[in-house]
């Protein structure tokens, strides 16, 4: 909100000041100076309440974007065998708990630490010196909800065969060096392929990542995926002719639960992520403002996720016979992933495109996953790292030039959408993230994940695996449990013994036409 000015030399002379006649050009100078003290106390007043709504509004979307960490315990509890419920429960608790630790530490300076380089931050390690004129507490608060939402990706391909120990190490190392540095590189005002750069854009218009398909969701899925090939498949995913058996969670009531709460927090990771609500578009008075864009995009969120949910369910009925919730969920999980990075620049009509197309992706990666032996209990990496991959280059191609310039002021000329007409540097740009992220998770996670398997602190026993961790790890089941109703511990086929009855297997000759 641009400031209200008062000048007493310019209001005096309204008054009737003279240099001729000194009484009346004091009265008039007097009355000018009361005039603009009650001016700027109203300015002052109006500033600090658009301050405080601003700050509300970001305060508010930070709540909804770690009530999704509920949502995710939700889905990953549903989703794993009865048996390692605890312990998939604990590890979403331990990613907030660890995630907070590691990124007050480092993980808010590496990100946002301004001023700094194109490739790090170096501010406000343990938040000093905040709030300051640049950040507030509110942002930390707001960024480190989107830190743990990324290690809790992760936490759902390494399911039930990982280490308790493993967990914390990673979830600390993700949120306090990996992520952050990814965040500075596209979000960060310093960031090398930040959009909002004052100079040296890359592709004269930087990477629009706008709430993290690529930031978030490609960086939990990439590090999950290689967490997941390092450990390889729980015991039983494969047969020993190399063919898929499902091991299927146990409450599909969950992963629904779960998903809807997901849904209700994408909300503020998506709309949220605009950070102020009181901001006009071309002038002040009108019906449009930053308040509308705010709107469209949580509109674009809701399409792009119920396109691919139906998408979902209906390729999945035509490919294997039947309606599944869990893969519908899954879905519609992959289309929000998806439109993430271009939802506040891309038409409603986009949208649709954006979630059709993230279905088919999601359903692609599942089929490489199954050829190449990738087991990944929640389809995390494929679903966040696929559909995320997808959703970066879809705002390539789909960014209108009006939303680019509203979202991202300044520069009349910046590149837009290569279908919306405006040129391929910006999906040069989109693609130059895809496969700097892939990289800079690969060379940081991938060696950390095979360190662990070195030490052996990685992958659980193979007698702990087949019990349950809830048992051997926690101290006992989070249900009443009985190991036969789990389906992955039956055989294909089971023979019974059939027991004698009373009645006589003799046939009754005496009554046969044979015996007349």
């Amino acid at each position: 909100m641009e400031p209200l000015t008062c000048s007493v030399s310019d209001l005096a002379p309204l008054f009737g000041a003279t240099a001729a006649n000194d009484t009346s050009s004091a009265a008039a100078a007097a009355a000018a100076t009361y005039l603009c003290s009650r001016f700027s106390t109203i300015s002052n007043s109006l500033s600090d309440t658009s301050y405080a709504v601003n700050n509300t509004y970001l305060l508010f979307s930070a709540y909804l974007v770690f009530a999704m960490q509920l949502g995710f315990a939700m889905l990953c509890a549903g989703s794993v065998r009865a048996k390692n419920t605890m312990n998939i429960m604990l590890t979403n608790v331990l990613d907030a708990a660890a995630g907070a630790l590691s990124y007050y530490l480092f993980g808010f300076a590496f990100a946002f630490g301004s001023p700094s380089n194109g490739f790090i931050g170096h501010h406000f390690f343990g938040l000093k010196s905040v709030p300051s004129q640049v950040t507030d507490y509110s942002f930390f608060l707001y960024q480190w909800a989107f830190a743990i939402a990324a290690a809790g990706i992760t936490s759902g391909s390494i399911a039930e065969r990982t280490q308790f120990v493993a967990y914390l190490i990673y979830s600390s190392f993700l949120t306090g060096f990996v992520y952050p540095i990814v965040s500075h590189w596209f979000w960060s005002g310093d960031g090398w392929a930040s959009p909002t750069r004052t100079d040296n854009l890359l592709f004269g218009s930087g990477v629009i990542d706008f709430a993290g398909s690529g930031v978030v969701h490609m960086v939990g899925g990439i590090a999950g995926l290689w967490g997941a090939l390092i450990e390889g498949p729980r015991i039983g995913r494969f047969d020993h002719t190399g063919r898929s058996v499902v091991l299927r969670g146990h409450s599909a009531s969950l992963v629904v639960l779960g998903s809807f709460l997901l849904w209700f927090g994408w909300y503020g990771f998506n709309p949220g992520s605009f950070l102020t609500i009181l901001k006009a578009y071309g002038g002040s008075g009108g019906y449009y403002g930053q308040w509308s864009a705010i709107g469209r995009t949580a509109v674009t969120t809701t399409l792009a996720g119920c396109t691919a949910a139906l998408t979902m369910l209906f390729s999945k009925r035509l490919l294997v016979g039947h309606w599944n919730v869990v893969d519908v969920c899954n879905g519609l999980l992959g289309g929000f992933a998806a439109i993430t990075s271009g939802c506040s620049v891309v038409e409603p009509w986009a949208a649709i495109v954006c979630g059709f197309v993230a279905a088919w992706v999601l359903i692609a990666c599942n089929k490489l996953a199954e050829k190449f032996k990738y087991d990944d209990p929640l389809e995390a990496a494929q679903l966040h790292g696929g559909c995320g991959s997808w959703g970066v280059i879809f705002t390539g191609l789909f960014a209108t030039k009006r939303y680019v310039n509203e979202v991202y002021p300044g520069r009349p000329e910046r590149p837009y959408g290569l279908f919306m007409g405006g040129g391929g540097r910006l999906l040069a740009a989109q693609i130059i993230q895809v496969v700097v992220i892939i990289g800079w998770v690969t060379v940081t996670m991938g060696p950390l994940f095979y360190l662990l398997k070195k030490i052996n602190l990685l992958r659980i026993s193979r007698d702990d695996e087949m019990a349950g961790m809830d048992l051997t790890r926690h101290g006992g089941f989070a249900y009443v449990y009985h190991e036969e109703d789990d389906p992955s511990q039956k055989p294909t086929f089971m023979m019974r013994r059939v027991e004698p009855t009373n009645e006589s297997t003799t046939p009754d000759y005496q009554n046969s036409p044979t015996s007349v």
